[in-house]
């Protein structure tokens, strides 16, 4: 047996980021120790029907990885390993929640010396991200689903407008765009995005004229990002862009931006 997934007693250890130099061949840390106990268990179960996983050898992972046009998040795992199997509900899971967006591919490191030498593969397992054709990012250990869309969220396909939180942080003081809220009256007297104004959703069609008279490019959210992402849309079938904040005032009040309290 090799020393892939070899148990060595105690809690598994926290994942830990590749650095720089992995992305590019440099070895990464040492083999992280098996959780204590039996993970294989009823709730790690994996869901019935057809995997999302898709498995892939060396012979495929051209094909299936370097070639792939969505972003691909490949885990190197081993099937006797207690931790591939501890996260191999989870992995699953995220795969069926991101299809679409994001390729999932498992590759057993075992199975796939060649490629696991190549990439310089130390610890079972071992989450990489590629996009483009390349290697973007890595962490090696296990992951839990918010951690995977923390790694594979800055290479995933954006809707057209879509503006991020700290990109439109970035933007504000400039002035090159003005926030448009469009929650409801009283919602945006009790809080709004600073240098925000106010137009409802409902409104927004029929006002796109305005949109243009602001200071700057208009920027809409709603309470979560989804309807003003929906507008958005079909404001640009109808030949209209306008952009979007991904995740709405949720979303800045969760990366601790500030808030406006009150009318402005």
């Amino acid at each position: 047996m090799s020393n892939f997934g070899r148990s060595r007693g105690g809690a598994p250890p926290q994942a830990q980021r590749m650095p720089p130099s992995m992305l590019g061949g440099t070895m990464i840390g040492g083999t992280p120790r098996q959780p204590a106990g039996n993970t294989a268990g009823p709730n790690n179960a994996a869901p019935s029907g057809p995997s999302a996983v898709v498995q892939v050898t060396e012979r495929e992972f051209e094909a299936e990885v370097m070639q792939s046009e969505l972003p691909v998040l490949l885990e190197f795992a081993v099937d006797h390993s207690a931790q591939s199997r501890q996260v191999a509900p989870v992995v699953e899971e995220f795969a069926r929640e991101m299809a679409g967006k994001l390729k999932v591919v498992r590759i057993d490191a075992e199975k796939s010396p060649l490629l696991a030498r190549e990439l310089r593969i130390q610890a079972i397992p071992t989450f990489m991200v590629f996009a483009e054709g390349r290697i973007a990012d890595g962490v090696a250990g296990v992951l839990d689903k918010k951690k995977m869309a923390a790694l594979v969220e800055p290479f995933l396909p954006r809707a057209a407008g879509a503006l991020k939180t700290a990109e439109l942080a970035q933007l504000l003081p400039s002035g090159q765009v003005t926030p448009v809220d469009t929650r409801d009256a009283a919602a945006f007297a009790r809080a709004h995005l600073p240098r925000a104004v106010h137009i409802p959703l409902e409104e927004v069609p029929n006002r796109v004229a305005e949109l243009y008279m602001l200071g700057g490019q208009p920027v809409l959210y709603c309470r979560s990002g989804d309807k003003t992402k929906e507008l958005a849309a079909t404001l640009g079938e109808q030949g209209v862009e306008v952009a979007f904040l991904e995740g709405g005032l949720l979303g800045w009040e969760s990366d601790g931006l500030p808030i406006q309290r009150g009318a402005s």
